[in-house]
């Protein structure tokens, strides 16, 4: 009884206790229901779109890569166009500096219906719905860019309501992977789409003496035989000479010498600063040339060998009346005979061999995405009491689409007894510009009886 009555005395304090602590707890507590904050629905497409911050035009920047023969119709100067093959991939190279994540998306349109398109990057594809009639910017996804270099974009029709699968004029990037900075076409398309032509300027030796000859040796290896190059072994300070590849089933020898007057358009070169034809070698055309300076142009369809080693010789040297005779000769191993390809008469010129060099070049705009190179070896220039001197040392130069960083797939250099150029098809290394480079010397001059040359 004694528990029971200390028990029931208690319970009256307990419960003033609780009433108490009760209502000083409702007092303080703010009204749940009224105060809870709102949580904004976050829109993960329009952040994307904020971080596409850069257009990449499709016209400079891109290819149909599967079908060469598309690019004609389907890479024009405002996009893509004419976009009806499922099975056409195309192909957008861009340069990053940086690795990490590439936001992407298009600017793009569907004239009519809807259409669904894939973008791929490396392993990681991303569909999209094309529906909006006019251009607009559609964001795509985040892509993992692993390291720096040119990143490949390519795109590539999945289904289709209209005839096409729509128009892309530019794609957008931006995001981590851009931050240090990004590089790709953005002035001339055509130059930019043919991609950096790359130089060697071979270094006459001091006492030398004057260079009535040059000779030099250009071999291309199977697969480095791209449709549209132009492996250019005997240029001189008025001209050039060289072997080109021009179709699948087509490939010249050019030789070509500028006129004295500046113009594009052979037709208004004064009759006085007309380069004249002199003679000419078998199967050998000779006619004018424009669009890229003028002058007297000659070339013969000829099959050669990638993997066959070529030999050229040109012959500079004053002639009458203030001028100069330009002469090319051309040795096949496969004939095993120097053949004459062409002699031109320059007026208003007195010189003999002046900045001997070589380059490479890509003339189609279709296939400045393919890789293409050439090896040099043995270049030799002769004086004019038949004193053969080896050049050894080049200095490597690229034209305004490389120095401008718009391509930066191009390289030169030395390897052992060969120089070599290489350039499109954005790979990632490239030459430091004006970088003098030596080859080893061979030290055996070229076996030529001048007095037998046709």
């Amino acid at each position: 009884m004694r528990f029971l009555k200390y028990t029931i005395g208690v319970v009256p304090v307990l419960m003033m206790f609780m009433v108490g602590c009760t209502s000083c707890a409702k007092e303080d507590t703010p009204d749940i229901d009224t105060e809870v904050p709102v949580v904004e629905e976050v829109d993960e497409t329009e952040i994307l779109k904020k971080e596409l911050t850069k257009a990449v035009a499709v016209g400079g920047n891109s290819w149909v890569v599967n079908d060469v023969a598309l690019n004609k119709t389907m890479i024009t100067e405002t996009g893509l166009k004419n976009w009806d093959k499922k099975s056409c991939v195309i192909r957008t190279f861009i340069r990053v500096n940086k690795a990490g994540k590439l936001s992407l998306g298009i600017m793009g349109r569907q004239n009519k219906g809807a259409s669904t398109i894939k973008m791929t990057v490396g392993s990681e594809t991303k569909e999209i719905t094309l529906e909006n009639s006019k251009l607009e910017v559609i964001p795509v996804a985040r892509f993992t860019v692993a390291e720096p270099g040119y990143v490949q974009v390519d795109l590539q029709g999945v289904a289709k309501s209209d005839y096409t699968y729509g128009e892309v004029s530019h794609l957008m990037i931006g995001g981590e992977a851009t931050s240090q900075g990004t590089d790709y076409v953005e002035d001339s398309f055509y130059w930019g789409r043919r991609g950096p032509s790359v130089h060697l300027n071979y270094t006459i030796p001091a006492g030398s003496g004057d260079a009535e000859w040059f000779y030099n040796e250009v071999k291309v290896d199977e697969g480095d035989d791209v449709v549209g190059s132009y492996f250019m072994a005997n240029g001189f300070a008025e001209g050039y000479f060289g072997i080109q590849v021009n179709s699948p089933t087509e490939r010249t020898i050019l030789f070509s010498v500028w006129s004295p007057y500046t113009t594009d358009d052979p037709s208004q070169i004064p009759e006085d600063e007309r380069i004249i034809p002199l003679r000419h070698g078998e199967n050998v055309t000779v006619k004018e040339f424009g669009s890229e300076g003028s002058g007297g142009q000659s070339f013969r369809k000829y099959n050669w060998k990638a993997g066959n080693s070529y030999r050229f010789l040109l012959r500079a040297k004053p002639s009458e009346n203030s001028s100069t005779d330009y002469t090319a000769y051309f040795y096949a191993p496969e004939i095993g005979k120097w053949e004459l390809i062409a002699s031109f008469r320059r007026p208003k010129t007195s010189t003999f061999v002046k900045r001997p060099h070589s380059f490479l070049e890509n003339f189609y705009t279709e296939m400045g995405q393919f890789t293409r190179k050439a090896k040099y070896t043995n270049q030799w220039v002769c004086n004019t009491e038949g004193k053969w001197t080896e050049m050894t040392s080049a200095i490597f130069t690229a034209d305004n689409t490389a120095r401008k960083a718009e391509r930066l797939d191009y390289a030169g250099g030395a390897e052992e007894t060969d120089f070599f150029l290489k350039n499109c098809g954005f790979f990632n290394e490239n030459t430091t510009m004006d970088s003098r480079f030596t080859r080893k010397a061979l030290g055996v001059a070229p076996s030529i009886d001048f007095s037998k040359l046709p």
